[in-house]
């Protein structure tokens, strides 16, 4: 028997690496003959680039960066063989990178993320795939374009300063000082959301308030993509404001798409693509995954749902092995033959402790029993 084990992390427990560990321990405890074939997973958030590079012979590198409020980070990164750059745009410009009461969408830059870029460039990547997920950011990825040498001017003619409130004083865009390494670079920006860059599902409305935005803010934020927006279409050529996924990472899904004319995709599809997934499908006989918490946003380019749509696309059934369920959690029914939680009815993912991954082995050996029969 065939089962492939394509897991993402189990976020603030696991890492995609560790929880297949725990799901392949668990599957051997059932079915001790099985060829297990491990596969970890992400969708362009945190874990992306590790994910990635465990499965494509990837290798892990680090760069000092500014954070996003300017504090001098560690950022990972991973060059594959190919000569693709996998980075993640949390590790430069993340939520986690900042205290609760620190977090400030109105100040807050993605400039870390383009010393990212710059620095792979110089690796001599040309291929880009740029996580957007877990951002703490809402300057719509000026402060990337402006670490690759664009200048975002007021109508004084003077830079104007980090964070995404201060867009509103944009009066004209010149690009004519972007690293021209740029121009022979192949970009996809990796997402899990479709969201545009403004409006009542913008990026400003949707996840402002998690990045430090009171109501008033997230307003003056989405004001001031309005006007980025405007100022990127007349002077670029490029219209972001309605593309889905534009509002991806506070925006910087448009910055990538105006600066380094990127193309947004599913994270997960990418991710599935770069490490082979779709082939690995072909003759499984069984698919295991699972995430921190299956709830109703799962299914909307998360990778559980990405792993399921390929299960299914390949004829392999499905387990689904959650740290816990939230509301809206029964769509998975109808993919899955199975879903069976680490803790049932949770509302949260599985606590962070060494006893972790026990527990996810406990419960993936259960679900294995449990399916053997079922399957006649």
């Amino acid at each position: 028997m065939r089962i492939i084990v394509a897991p993402q992390e189990y976020k603030g427990t696991l890492t995609a690496e560790e929880a297949a560990a725990a799901i392949a321990d668990g599957v051997h405890r059932t079915l001790p003959e099985a060829d297990v074939e491990i596969v970890p997973m992400a969708d362009g958030g945190p874990g992306t680039v590790r994910a990635i590079a465990s499965m494509a012979g990837g290798e892990m590198r680090t760069c000092r960066v500014r954070g996003p409020l300017g504090r001098p980070v560690e950022a990972g990164w991973a060059s594959v063989p190919d000569g693709t750059a996998i980075i993640e745009m949390a590790a430069a410009a993340g939520l986690t990178l900042l205290a609760e009461d620190e977090r400030d969408a109105r100040l807050t830059t993605t400039y870390g993320v383009g010393e990212l870029v710059r620095e792979a460039l110089g690796a001599g990547a040309r291929r880009l795939i740029i996580g957007l997920g877990g951002s703490a950011t809402n300057d719509g990825g000026a402060g990337m374009a402006a670490a690759l040498g664009a200048r975002l001017l007021d109508a004084r003619g003077d830079e104007i300063p980090p964070g995404g409130a201060a867009l509103a004083r944009l009066d004209r865009v010149d690009a004519g000082g972007l690293d021209p390494r740029l121009a022979g670079a192949n970009v996809i920006g990796a997402s899990d959301v479709t969201n545009p860059l403004c409006g009542p599902e913008g990026a400003s409305f949707i996840y402002g308030p998690q990045k430090g935005a009171s109501p008033e803010s997230v307003r003056e934020l989405d004001a001031a993509l309005e006007n980025y927006a405007r100022v990127i279409e007349r002077d670029l050529g490029v219209a972001v404001r309605d593309v889905a996924g534009a509002g991806a990472a506070g925006g910087l899904g448009a910055g990538i798409i105006a600066f380094l004319g990127a193309e947004i995709r599913p994270g997960v599809d990418v991710v599935a693509e770069v490490v082979g997934l779709r082939e690995r499908l072909n003759g499984a006989d069984l698919v295991v995954t699972g995430e921190g918490r299956l709830d109703g946003q799962t299914r909307y380019g998360k990778t559980v749902a990405g792993v399921a749509r390929l299960a299914a696309a390949a004829g392999a059934p499905l387990i689904v092995v959650p740290g816990g369920l939230g509301p809206g959690w029964e769509w998975a029914l109808s993919v899955a033959a199975a879903v069976e939680p680490v803790v049932a009815g949770a509302a949260a993912p599985v606590p962070a402790s060494s006893l972790a991954a026990e527990r996810l082995s406990d419960t993936v050996a259960r679900a294995i029993r449990s399916w053997r029969p079922a399957r006649g």
